[in-house]
């Protein structure tokens, strides 16, 4: 398992900060971004346009996207749900979204207030319209490999809303780990049958929760499948509601340092994660949970 050029999907602005009690000030927010990109990441997932009611940690994405940085190869992509929140994330300027639906009904109907199919039809109209406007789009299938309302998930379901998606025009299927259950087999049985469907490769991407210590088993078990597209959070914040107390995202320090010791190519700087990490940190005011976060990275002694 070594070589060739991977991914990495930066979420910690959207998902790492979106559950979180203490109010992050949009300056802090977009200092944070700027710490990424300064590391090298170039897909950030800024902010979300949905209601500021449901989510009053990102009630700010009108003012935070217009501010950020930008430089060529850079993209910020932004989660919409609706008309309203495609209209808002056009007037701040975004040029990518992504769309958020489920395997199961279960978690769909809980989250967005729908069922799969009811959801498929709504972000249909959207992702059209982005389409036609030039955008990047991507389409999250959550509890790819357990639901906590419907349980145990078949590695066929997730692969048949990823279908959908595509159909509908989505550039890229990420599958999730929502509540941080899959093992690496259960990875590697996902990601061939998504091929043996005819999803592309390069189209397929992971969200891996370490709610269980399972994200860079995961990962591996991915890049070993052929997958080169993973999602990460800086400092390891997010994670998942339903599994109180639990780790939360995989940690992008994590994820570099694995990268870089298995020789794949990224084009992140680990002490610029760090940096990043150690900023958010301070921010939400507790120390970090990323093994490297808190052991930093390693460079061998010379021999003598």
């Amino acid at each position: 398992m070594s070589g060739g050029r991977v991914r990495i999907y930066e979420v910690g602005p959207r998902d790492g900060l979106q559950n979180e009690a203490r109010v992050i000030a949009t300056q802090d927010k977009r200092r944070f971004i700027e710490a990424l990109v300064a590391a090298g990441l170039r897909e950030v997932e800024a902010t979300s346009f949905v209601r500021p009611d449901r989510v009053p940690q990102l009630a700010d994405a009108d003012a935070l996207l217009p501010s950020l940085p930008r430089v060529d190869g850079l993209r910020y992509p932004v989660l919409v749900a609706n008309r309203a929140g495609l209209d808002r994330a056009a007037a701040a300027g975004a040029d990518a979204i992504a769309v958020f639906t489920a395997a199961t009904d279960g978690f769909a109907r809980h989250n967005i207030g729908m069922d799969v199919a009811a959801s498929l039809a709504a972000f249909a109209p959207l992702l059209v319209e982005a389409g036609s406007r030039g955008w990047w789009r991507r389409g999250y299938v959550s509890t790819a490999f357990g639901c906590p309302y419907d349980g145990r998930v078949l590695a066929t379901q997730p692969v048949e809303v990823a279908l959908r998606l595509l159909e509908l025009g989505v550039d890229e299927v990420c599958f999730g780990d929502t509540i941080g259950v899959g093992v690496p087999s259960q990875v590697a049985d996902l990601t061939r049958l998504a091929l043996d469907a005819g999803i592309p490769v390069e189209r397929i991407a992971y969200h891996f929760h370490d709610t269980r210590g399972t994200a860079l088993a995961n990962v591996a078990a991915a890049l070993a499948a052929g997958a080169r597209t993973f999602d990460a959070s800086t400092g390891g914040t997010g994670g998942c509601p339903y599994a109180p107390g639990a780790a939360g995202n995989l940690a992008t320090e994590d994820l570099v340092y694995l990268l870089d010791g298995e020789g794949y190519e990224h084009g992140v700087s680990l002490d610029g994660v760090l940096e990043a990490a150690r900023l958010v940190s301070g921010l939400l005011g507790r120390s970090l949970a990323s093994k490297v976060g808190q052991a930093g990275g390693w460079q061998p002694p010379e021999a003598t």
